[in-house]
């Protein structure tokens, strides 16, 4: 199987023009400061001079006293520095010297401790140049301020000095007795000179006519011989040769080289260094990898034919991601290749939801390696990156391989993943399984074999002259007493990662002379010497093609990186098998055959997790400081997580959305409102209009026998005005159906009640008006004359029609009802109905209605004693009955359902009370007005009243 990112970005962004100018700026700036190293005396005179006119300044100026106390503080800081070692003698225990994760250290400079000890160098914390420079750069810094007012900070300038000078003793007090105590002074001296050689024994190939161009390699060999060093000393000179011996390349001239061993011995530095700023050089590194080296200000001339450690650390990351390996552990070495690298795979892997689970540098002693396995086996991690140098590696593996570490992932940096004698080393099969990066590479160079069998075979028929062996360890050319007990065939198995890099470093530079000396098949027509400079701008402009790899470098120094992927597979007959590849160029390509891994847990891809990932629905909740380990949890109602956005919150739905609980999504709710094509809308729609129907049927018997003195006693002209309240009561019916707007929410309630507080105060003033004339007429003549005269039942009714719309216009402008969405109820659906608005005016709306109704009951209780054509008791009961039961049913049911159909609740509410009245009111009075007609006569009438004045009378 094999994937491909499409998508992706360089390396380096391209810069602006004002990033170029700054850039351009800074080189200019270093270039400069590098001019100036060997002039120490010069340099410390020009800040001398600098301080001198600054002290003058302030003294007439006669201010800015904190800022030169600041500069003070600050030159003794650094001062104070200058004089320290660079490794503080009071961190050392007896064994060594104590690393920064308290790993002993036995090697690198040190304090002498003894007299007949080798002489040490004294090796500063704060190098004298960069004293120098910091304390110039104060100088100028203090200088600009006492051209702002701001820092000029009024102060007893006596004082500071006083402060000055006390914390000046103290803290040279304090050096000097760490001084004494570990027996050292700051200065280097005690070591004796020799004069060096003139002839170094190393031959060239010179003429009159040939150029002879020397490339300066230098090679790592720690304390002890390498053969993988070796091996690579081999390589560049079979890349010489072949260069001496092609036609087209340097024809007539020939390359030499020159080896410096610059790691073994500390005072093999000063040498190296003399040679680079005596003869000028162009590094062209095969094996440097840090990302620092890419920074054109620090390393302006710097080119190197190995990708950047940023590459490979990127790889690594999208490994573990496609894998879905998010709990790892990284180990790397007390080196600048492990902690760069360290540094930029912690920046990468937060965006890859990937956690560092551990993180460790290989010690020397087992013990400490003893621990890192433990912590790396108590925190269950199954993916171990391990990127640090071959020496390291072989160290960690051997003791994991004693302690019995199994079923384990290791992501192997290009430094020791072709490493053959690990691959070959007994128990290495039961670690698990290895990934290995690689960078461009062809394996063994053709030719190469040939090359080193016919080199070495006879190097064995060559002795070294006698005048040029100066000690048993000296010796000349390449011949050393180590290398005789190196076959051909050792050199030949070792890690190849490196011998291409090292093949197309001399190449490049071979090409830039070419272009330097202006070569042709014919020869080459440049004269003059070739300088570095020349070199250095040749080299940027290389292009061309080493067994179909093109070999250039970018405005960085940089080649094109290309990785190939292998796994450790000793049961296949190519032991590092090639499982993929990776070029992140503005394209990235990234392939990678999952078939090809034979994996340690039975051909199933190994998982490594501090938590398994959460069933839908579930958020992650944190458990510690890493974003992989973790809790599920299930979302509640109405709330989902969106993984994508963040795994770790339940978002809540929207309001038109529901989500059940542990859910990975929301759902649109059902709108629900009562629509005008359902069967109950239709009951009440036809219920309405049946109502409306008897109301004007009433009406007209009423208008075809209005002179009777049944209309007459029910109230005449007024039962005209109580059945058009009714049937406008009865409309309102109608806005309880469809979708609720704010217009059918004003045309509810507020109608019902304006217009059946008409009908209930109309039922009122009849009753009472009856009892006036049966009861308080002859009592208070005077009082029922005014009545009677100034239409007072008229009065009385419009008086309460009008109050009640008052109240209704209060209760409408405070808060009146409005178009709700209830999406409380119910977790899936959104009512469409009508909120109630302000509940205070709305109970006095209620109220009121209310108080009609009481006053109904009061008026017609009074006249139960009344002629029976006059009693109104029974059918006013009955008529406000309904009402109360309608009304009590409607508010128990909306205190415990919510749903659409407390609408429709509402709505038979309504029509209960109107039916209520029209069938205990006039339905009565029209059946004796069709059915019984002799009771609607005069003469019936007055018989009913003479009947109650007798009984009265006898009383």
């Amino acid at each position: 199987m094999s994937e491909g990112d499409s998508a992706g970005e360089s390396i380096h962004g391209k810069p602006s023009v004002i990033g170029s100018f700054f850039t351009r700026l800074g080189q200019i700036y270093q270039s400069w400061l590098d001019k100036s190293t060997p002039f120490a005396a010069v340099r410390w005179i020009v800040t001398l001079i600098l301080t001198i006119i600054y002290m003058i300044r302030v003294y007439i100026l006669q201010g800015w006293y904190i800022v030169t106390y600041a500069l003070g503080i600050y030159h003794l800081n650094l001062f104070i520095a200058f004089l320290s070692p660079k490794v503080d003698p009071s961190l050392m225990d007896d064994a060594g010297k104590l690393g920064r994760f308290g790993i002993i250290l036995d090697d690198g400079p040190s304090l002498p401790t003894k007299q007949n000890e080798e002489f040490r160098p004294f090796i500063r914390r704060l190098p004298e140049f960069k004293f120098w420079h910091s304390a110039t750069k104060g100088v100028v810094i203090a200088m600009i301020c006492t051209f702002f007012e701001a820092f000029n900070v009024p102060v007893f300038w006596p004082i500071l000095v006083m402060y000055f000078i006390m914390l000046f003793c103290i803290t040279m007090k304090r050096q000097i007795k760490h001084m004494v105590k570990y027996r050292y002074l700051p200065f280097t001296h005690g070591k004796r000179t020799y004069r060096g050689k003139e002839d170094t024994g190393k031959t060239f190939a010179r003429s009159k006519n040939i150029r002879a161009v020397i490339q300066k390699t230098f090679e790592l060999f720690k304390l002890n011989f390498l053969p993988s060093g070796y091996q690579q000393l081999q390589v560049m000179r079979f890349a010489v040769e072949e260069i001496n011996n092609s036609t087209s390349l340097l024809p007539n001239v020939s390359l030499g080289y020159e080896i410096f061993d610059y790691c073994s011995r500390t005072q093999n530095f000063p040498a190296v260094f003399d040679l680079l700023s005596t003869n000028g050089s162009v590094p062209v590194t095969y094996g440097a990898t840090s990302t620092q080296l890419s920074d054109k200000i620090k390393f302006p001339s710097f080119f190197r034919t190995v990708p950047s450690d940023k590459h490979q650390v990127g790889l690594i990351v999208r490994l573990l991601r496609m894998f879905k390996w998010n709990w790892v552990a990284f180990i790397g070495g007390d080196s600048d290749y492990s902690r760069d690298a360290l540094q930029f795979f912690s920046e990468e892997i937060p965006s890859a939801n990937i956690c560092l689970a551990y993180q460790g540098t290989v010690t020397r002693t087992a013990p400490e390696i003893d621990e890192m396995i433990d912590v790396i086996d108590d925190l269950q991690i199954g993916v171990i990156v391990l990127f640090a140098e071959q020496s390291d590696v072989t160290l960690f593996i051997q003791q994991a391989v004693k302690r019995n570490v199994r079923n384990k992932v290791w992501i192997a940096s290009e430094a020791w993943s072709l490493n053959q004698q690990l691959l070959s080393s007994a128990g290495i099969d039961s670690i698990g399984t290895v990934i290995g990066i690689t960078i461009q590479g062809l394996g063994t160079l053709p030719g190469f074999k040939e090359f080193v069998s016919r080199t070495m075979t006879r190097r064995k028929t060559q002795t070294c002259p006698s005048e040029q062996r100066v000690s048993p360890m000296e010796t000349c050319n390449q011949l050393c007493p180590q290398c005789s007990g190196v076959t051909p065939q050792d050199i030949i198995n070792e890690d190849p990662t490196y011998s291409f890099s090292i093949y197309s470093a001399v190449y490049a530079i071979a090409h830039s002379l070419h272009q330097a000396l202006q070569c042709s098949v014919n020869g080459c027509s440049g004269s003059g010497p070739v300088y570095p400079y020349m070199v250095f701008e040749k080299l940027k402009k290389v292009s061309f093609t080493l067994y179909g790899h093109t070999i250039e470098f970018d405005e960085y120094g940089d080649p094109s990186p290309y990785y190939e992927i292998v796994v450790w597979d000793k049961t296949s007959p190519e032991l590092f098998k090639k499982i993929g590849s990776y070029s992140p160029q503005t394209q990235p390509e990234f392939i990678l055959n999952k078939s090809l891994i034979h994996w340690h847990t039975n051909g199933v891809v190994p998982v490594s997790v501090c938590s398994p990932e959460c069933p839908l629905g579930y958020k992650k909740s944190q458990v510690g400081h890493h974003e992989c380990c973790f809790e599920c949890e299930a979302c509640p109602n109405g709330t989902y997580v969106n993984y994508t956005a963040d795994p770790s919150t339940c978002n809540k739905c929207e309001v038109d959305e529901w989500a059940e609980e542990g859910s990975s999504y929301c759902q649109k709710r059902i709108l629900v409102y009562l629509d005008y094509t359902e069967l109950l809308s239709i009951g009440l729609m036809l219920s309405a209009s049946f109502l409306i129907s008897i109301s004007a049927a009433v009406a007209i018997v009423f208008a075809c026998s209005f002179n009777t003195p049944v209309v007459k006693s029910a109230g005449g002209k007024m039962c005209f005005f109580m059945l058009g309240c009714l049937t406008v009561s009865c409309c309102s019916v109608f806005f309880y159906l469809g979708i609720p707007g704010r217009e059918k929410c004003l045309l509810r309630n507020p109608v019902f009640v304006v217009f059946y507080t008409a009908c209930l105060s109309c039922l009122a003033v009849r009753s009472f008006q009856i009892v006036c004339i049966f009861k308080m007429a002859a009592k208070l003549p005077k009082a029922y004359d005014f009545w009677v005269k100034h239409n007072g039942q008229w009065l009385t009714i419009m008086s309460c029609v009008g109050i009640q719309v008052i109240l209704c216009a209060i209760w409408i402008g405070v808060e009146g009802p409005q178009p709700l969405n209830n999406t409380a109820t119910y977790e899936d659906q959104i009512i469409f109905h009508c909120s109630m608005g302000n509940e205070v005016a709305f109970n006095i709306v209620i109220m009121f209605v209310g108080f009609l109704s009481i006053a109904c009951f009061i008026f017609s209780y009074m006249g139960t004693d009344l002629p029976k054509n006059y009693n109104e008791a029974k059918s006013i009961t009955f008529s406000l009955l309904i009402f109360f039961l309608s009304w009590i049913s409607f508010l128990t049911a909306y205190m415990v359902h919510k749903g659409k159909y407390i609408q429709a609740i509402n709505a038979i509410s309504v029509l209960a009370s109107l039916y209520g009245i029209v069938f205990g009111y006039f339905i009565p009075k029209c059946y004796i007005i069709l059915y019984k007609p002799e009771k609607n006569t005069t003469a019936h009438f007055q018989t009913c009243i003479q009947n109650y004045t007798q009984r009265i009378s006898s009383m």
